[in-house]
């Protein structure tokens, strides 16, 4: 039976629980307090991280990242040139994965952070119930009614602050595959539709259902079930969430599946995919840790198609997708593999 993991590879980046509570109160801005990404130093990571220019990057850096920590640090130990190289990472805007059980203060922190920077916070929601199929990724709410209380709880912390969410990667694309069983489907249509109602009844959030990507390639079998989860209301979907498919690629996937759920643009992950999919070792696990990988597009709304609402680095480049190859648990921070990341797209 076909499985999805082979050119999913979601996992899930868990927010550092510590970093958002660092941010949560602090000022985020650009140091010169304009808005025009000219500032010097604007977090608690000592790593000197800056805004990009608004109007290519509207979303928020957060200077107190993962990768900006590690900047700090490379900087202390006098590693000046892995230092230079992380930065091209900490110096761009990612993806920040809620917390279930912080998701309001994270939601809250991030928003007012990215308000202080005239900025956008991406958010990434990734909390359904039977989620990733219980692979490395395994968990979310306990159940349905668990599910609403932490879309409320988002919901509640975004309030009126711009913020664009990708909501659910994979959550769609398992139950097409059918690697989530049959007998959750009709609740995880429902829960999925009413987080974007909930979320769209906000004044200033964007939503983007996730659409899997190109590795899939089957947009006749997913457009009706995009459709039964509520796509009609949000604002696009997302597609290569934390995968390795060219922009090339993931446009042309996601141009026809637009034509197929009411023209509706889309947002392509492209913090990892500067050299397309790995293509060696067991098929079923290329999506996790790959080597010889690149950092692709920076995130940017100035994009190859008018489709295209922007290139995002939704999954943050740096951070594991399970233990595999080496690699730590899902969403923690691997300095060897980040530095590649960044060194192979020299």
């Amino acid at each position: 039976m076909y499985r999805s993991r082979g050119v999913t590879g979601v996992r899930a980046t868990a927010v550092a629980l510590g970093a958002a509570l660092l941010i949560a109160g602090c000022s985020s801005g650009d140091g010169d307090g304009d808005g025009d990404g000219d500032g010097g130093d604007t977090g608690g990571s000592g790593a000197g991280i800056t805004q990009q220019p608004k109007d290519a990057a509207p979303f928020w850096v957060n200077p107190d990242g993962t990768a900006a920590q590690q900047v700090a640090d490379y900087e202390k130990s006098g590693k000046e040139s892995e230092a230079d190289t992380i930065r091209k990472i900490a110096q761009q805007p990612t993806g920040e994965w809620l917390s279930p059980e912080n998701a309001e203060e994270q939601a809250r922190g991030f928003t007012e952070a990215a308000a202080e920077a005239d900025r956008t916070a991406l958010l990434v929601l990734y909390n359904i119930p039977h989620r990733d199929c219980g692979q490395f990724s395994g968990g979310g709410a306990a159940d349905g009614n668990a599910y609403r209380a932490f879309i409320d709880s988002v919901a509640k912390g975004i309030g009126d602050r711009n913020a664009t969410v990708i909501l659910e990667p994979d959550a769609v694309l398992h139950m097409v595959d059918n690697c989530t069983p049959g007998e959750y489907h009709e609740e995880r249509y429902d829960l999925l539709k009413g987080a974007i109602t909930k979320l769209k009844s906000l004044k200033n959030t964007k939503v983007y259902l996730d659409a899997g990507n190109a590795g899939w390639g089957k947009p006749d079998q997913i457009f009706e079930p995009l459709k039964w989860a509520g796509i009609d209301q949000a604002d696009g979907f997302s597609v290569n969430v934390s995968n390795f498919y060219t922009t090339e690629d993931s446009i042309a996937y996601g141009k026809e599946l637009s034509a197929k759920v009411g023209n509706k643009p889309f947002v392509i992950d492209t913090s990892r995919n500067g050299n397309g999919p790995y293509t060696e070792g067991d098929p079923g696990e290329r999506w996790c840790n790959p080597p010889g990988r690149a950092l692709g597009e920076t995130p940017s709304t100035k994009t190859a198609n008018p489709l295209v609402d922007a290139y995002l680095w939704v999954k943050r480049p740096g951070e594991s997708d399970g233990e595999c190859k080496g690699g730590p648990k899902a969403g923690e921070w691997w300095p060897e593999y980040a530095l590649k990341l960044a060194q192979a797209s020299e």
